[in-house]
């Protein structure tokens, strides 16, 4: 008995030191901590909380968070100091995020640094702290960081607030994530929706579900859209299907694209691939080819050549034109070649050499020649003729000197004299005095 009694002892002190391990409060520089027991109910002690700071303060605590590889911290930049959310390698990250303005006179006082809560940690961290700056008694901006990331608070205050149940952080945070008419900015909204959409609590998907409702307005929605493809996983997937199918907004349904595109489930392809074939609205065919070129799927060519092929619509067509120069290595190229070459659109082919133009090399000059040499549209041959002053000098401008020495299409002749003397190349300027000269 005295055995399984010491087991169950060690295993209950384990899990309190985990607990309290999880409470303490970030790595901080230039500025105060205080830590003190949150209230309950949170929403009600937290108000009461902020209506007491007279001055501009910092009141935070600490939740597990989603996706155990996310790093949310910053790195020093050339532009100063700069914030990732996303997967790190380690290699750029991470330095102090300031949590203060750099030139705001708070940011510039000198205070001890607070010494590290526990060990540095090599890995991301499985928790994340949540930080809501109170300025004039009210909640001006809510960030969210990587628990062993190091902040400066800017010589600001900062309360930090142990014992916070996930449930009620989520409860808490989403009355914030509300758009106020009398903020120039979206105020604390954008870091509360990113908030709730990080915590490791399965109450979080039921208010990004509440947050992303047609009866919201329609910032809102098209936030939340975003967070619910890149951290909700599965339960975010159903509900991107049908903010799909059923917001009335064209442009949340357009950012409900973008969300399905950031999603890691495994189905996320399949169903970028069915708005791109089967959705009734042009715009959102258009916005899934886009994204599905930036899959680096080797089923995205083919998927995109059908929309070329087989839609109807003019701008769906030239959205997936351009998706197949977004592809990666020589498959956009080629597809680009087949397009200008046998596509039965000159709205198509021009837009195919014009995108030739943009990625160089000796197949897309090859594929550009070939269309103002043999294509039978005078405005085709013209855009293939501006697509060669796009290339290198060293590889265009004789291209373009040929032409206007040899094409029999006068109007292409004198489009590509235009384009050589925008070049402003040597060798642009012998072949004008040799025409002018007779040379």
């Amino acid at each position: 008995m005295i055995g399984r009694h010491s087991i169950l002892a060690g295993s209950l002190a384990t899990l309190f030191l985990a607990a309290a391990a999880g409470a303490q409060p970030p790595r901080l520089t230039n500025g105060k901590v205080t830590t003190q027991a949150a209230g309950s109910p949170l929403s009600q002690s937290f108000r009461t909380l902020v209506g007491a700071q007279p001055d501009v303060a910092w009141v935070g605590y600490s939740v597990p968070a989603v996706d155990g590889e996310r790093t949310m911290c910053c790195f020093d930049s050339n532009n100063g100091t700069t914030f990732v959310n996303g997967v790190s390698d380690g290699r750029y990250c991470c330095g102090a995020c300031r949590l203060e303005p750099s030139g705001s006179e708070a940011a510039n006082r000198t205070a001890q640094p607070t010494a590290p809560a526990g060990p540095i940690k090599l890995e991301a961290s499985s928790g994340m702290v949540v930080l809501f700056r109170i300025a004039e008694r009210k909640v001006d901006r809510i960030r969210v960081f990587s628990e062993d990331c190091e902040l400066d608070a800017g010589g600001r205050p900062v309360i930090w607030l142990d014992g916070i149940r996930p449930a009620d952080s989520v409860t808490l945070l989403e009355t914030f994530a509300v758009l106020d008419p009398d903020r120039r900015n979206n105020g604390p909204m954008e870091g509360a929706i990113s908030a709730i959409a990080l915590h490791a609590e399965p109450t979080a998907d039921g208010a990004l579900d509440r947050l992303v409702a047609a009866t919201q307005p329609e910032a809102v929605r098209r936030k939340v859209t975003f967070w619910l493809g890149n951290t909700r996983g599965a339960h975010g997937m159903a509900t991107l299907q049908r903010v799909l199918k059923d917001d009335p907004s064209i442009e949340v349904r357009k950012s409900a694209v973008f969300g399905v595109s950031q999603s890691r489930e495994s189905g996320a392809f399949d169903a970028l691939a069915n708005l791109a074939r089967n959705d009734p609205e042009p715009w959102i065919r258009s916005e899934a080819i886009f994204w599905i070129a930036q899959k680096n799927d080797k089923r995205s060519s083919g998927i995109i050549l059908e929309a070329l092929e087989k839609d109807a619509a003019p701008e769906v067509r030239k959205k997936a034109v351009f998706a197949l120069s977004q592809l990666k290595d020589d498959a956009g190229v080629s597809a680009l070649v087949s397009v200008a070459k046998t596509n039965s659109d000159a709205g198509a082919r021009s837009e195919a050499i014009f995108w030739l133009g943009q990625k160089a090399g000796a197949k897309a000059a090859s594929a550009i020649t070939d269309r103002i040499d043999n294509d039978p549209n005078t405005e085709v041959k013209k855009k293939a003729v501006f697509s060669l002053s796009q290339l290198p000098p060293s590889e265009g401008v004789p291209l373009l000197i040929n032409v206007a020495r040899t094409n029999a299409n006068r109007e292409v002749r004198k489009q590509a004299m235009f384009w050589l003397g925008q070049s402003r190349d040597p060798r642009a300027l012998a072949f004008f005095e040799e025409i002018l000269t007779g040379k």
